[in-house]
This record gives structure tokens, sequence and C-alpha cells, in this order.
């Protein structure tokens, strides 16, 4: 017999409630394990598509091991702290940068620009406060970072529980689906796989997306000669997940820059410009129709707000549980609506009575 939907609904939210309580509370010891887990959802396909090529699941997982021990040898050495200097270069060189800016208006408007000017004033004190808020955030940043998830966590735990959960991955799904609860064992699968398919497309799709344009952008930016060039591929690159935002954000300041530095040199501004189109068509035509799919039913303003409402409440653990939980949610919601829709609270006895089969006289 089907248990009552009444008890399937409270066992459902016990279970809830323990994973939130279990999450506020824990947050930083289960921290390495969720990086791990995260890594190894991540790694999962690659490893698939490996033992398909005639490697074993232990060498492919050690393959795979190995190149990310590389590339995080080299983001260490050579990326990281070019990053950090970049960032912190160009929050100090911000007064200066509004003061070239101040004397740019007050020559071509000098009406606007004298010295009791508010637009005068507002760009000195804009210029200010990034340099002293910019730092407390990078020295904040950097500090919280350190206390949060420190050496031992990724250079011990979090590779190690990525390694064994990415061994043991098709297992543990296994072992899950067997104990699923039988009656409702099949739409559970069918609901996992949706959700799986909009992490699949999100994660996997759109942080390859991110990753690819912030290496173009950089790598780019940079051969142009622009100043910042890694901060701002970097910055435009991670933020492209929020559609348009990335472009819009990365182009403004991009451009910006170049007008400060390259002012008369219209060559290379128009170099960085082209970059950002270039950027864009790639974007829209060739990496998110391949990488992400058309849909994958998770909207931008819903996932700003899951990050924005776990990162409040959970701090940093919060937003590494956020996209998947509202993936989740998203899933469960649109199964919840098309239940309803079919369910007679919607359709009414009208409907019932018209979907009744008619007796013959």
């Amino acid at each position: 017999m089907v248990l009552p939907i009444r008890d399937q609904l409270k066992y459902w939210s016990i279970a809830a409630v323990v994973f939130l309580v279990a999450l506020y509370f824990l947050g930083s010891v289960i921290l390495p394990f969720l990086v791990g887990g995260a890594i190894a959802y991540f790694l999962d396909p690659v490893a698939d598509r490996l033992q398909r090529l005639g490697l074993s699941r232990v060498l492919a997982v050690s393959v795979i091991s190995v190149l990310a021990i590389l590339i995080f040898i080299l983001l260490a050495l050579l990326i990281i702290p070019l990053l950090v200097q970049q960032t912190g270069a160009l929050i100090n060189a911000a007064p200066a940068i509004f003061t070239q800016l101040q004397t740019f208006l007050s020559t071509r408007f000098p009406e606007v620009m004298d010295a009791q000017s508010t637009v005068r004033q507002t760009l000195a004190a804009v210029g200010a406060t990034i340099q002293q808020r910019g730092a407390e955030l990078l020295n904040g940043v950097l500090s919280s970072a350190l206390g949060v998830i420190n050496a031992v966590v990724f250079m011990v735990v979090v590779p190690v529980v990525a390694f064994y959960m990415l061994l043991d991955w098709d297992q543990m799904v296994n072992r899950i689906d067997s104990l699923l609860p039988r009656d409702h064992a099949p739409e559970i699968r069918r609901l996992g796989r949706e959700i799986d398919a909009v992490l699949a497309g999100f994660v996997r799709g759109q942080l390859s997306v991110c990753g690819i344009l912030a290496i173009y952008y950089a790598i780019g930016l940079i051969a142009v000669g622009l100043q910042f060039g890694l901060v701002v591929g970097a910055v435009t690159g991670f933020i492209s997940f929020i559609p348009y935002i990335g472009a819009i954000v990365g182009g403004a300041l991009a451009i910006g820059l170049a007008l400060f530095q390259f002012w008369g040199d219209w060559v290379s501004i128009g170099l960085v410009v082209g970059l950002f189109v270039v950027g864009q068509v790639l974007e829209g035509n060739i990496l998110v129709p391949k990488m992400v799919g058309e849909s994958v039913g998770l909207h931008p303003v819903w996932l700003l707000f899951a990050l924005s409402a776990f990162g409040a409440i959970f701090g940093f653990v919060g937003l590494l549980v956020a996209v998947p939980v509202a993936a989740a949610l998203g899933v469960l919601l649109r199964f919840g609506m098309a239940k309803y829709t079919d369910s007679l609270l919607y359709r009414g006895i009208v409907s019932k009575l018209v979907d009744a089969p008619q007796e013959d006289d």
C-alpha cells in the first residue's frame, strides 16, 4: 500500500529540516567533503569517457588527478599571484584614473567641472572610496579564504575526498538508487535525471563557458597591451553566467581603461572593442549552444536569489550548495505544477464530468 501523501510530506519535510540544520551547524566540517564532491561530480563524465576509451576506472581517475595537480601548480605559481598583484594595482590606481577623468572633463566641459562642482567632488570621493574599500575587500577576501579554507584542506583533504568519490562515483549512485522507496523509485529516478540535466547544463556547461571566456578575454587584453588585462578578463569571464552582465561590466571596464591608456591611439581602442564583439559572437553562437544548450531550466534571477539567500544564511558552504539546491527546487516546482494542473483542484468538477465516459442510452 502506498504511504499517504500527508505522511510522505511529513517525512520529506523532516529530511529537509535535518539537512538544513546540519548545513548550518556543521558547515566548516563538511566543507571539504562538499568541495570534493563537487569536483568529483564535475569530472565524472571525463572519467566515464576515458573508460569508454579502454582505461580502467582507477587508471582514468589517476590520469585526471595528475592533470589536475599540474593545473593547480601552474595556477599557484603563475596565474594567482599575478591576478592578486594586478587587482591590488588596479585598486590603488583608481584615484589616478578618476583624476584623469576630472582633467578630461575639465578640458571638455569647464563649466561643469569647476572647483566647487558636485561632479568633481563626486569623482574624487568615488576614487578614494574605491581605493579604501577595495583594499579592505581584497584583504578581507584573502584573510577569510585562508581562515575558512586553509592550506590543509586544499592540499590534503579536498584532493583525497575528490579522488575517492570520483573513483567510487558509480557505486555510490547505485547504492543510493537501491535505497529509494520502491513505490516511488521510477518517479524519483526521473526527477533525479532532470536535476542532473540542469546541473550538467549549468555547472559543467556554464562554468566551462566562463572559464573559456576568462582565458580568451585575459589573453586578448594582455596581447593588446591593456593594463590590468588579466583582472578585467577574469572578471568578465567569471560573471558571464549572468546573460549580458559579464559582457557589459567587463566591456565597460576594459573600454574605459583603454580610453585612459590609449587616448588618441584609436587602433588599440578599436582592438579592445572588437575583442568584446568577437567574444559575444563566440559566446552566443558557439559556446553556449554547444556546452549549455538552449535552456537548462535555471533562470539567472532564481540562481542569484539562491546564491544570496544561502550565502547569507550558511556562509561559504551555502554558496556551494545553492546551485544544486536551486536546480532541485526548480525541477520539483515544475513537477508540482504539472501535478497541480492535472489535479481535480485545478481542473474542477466540470472537467471531471466532461472526461467521464458517456453511457450508451
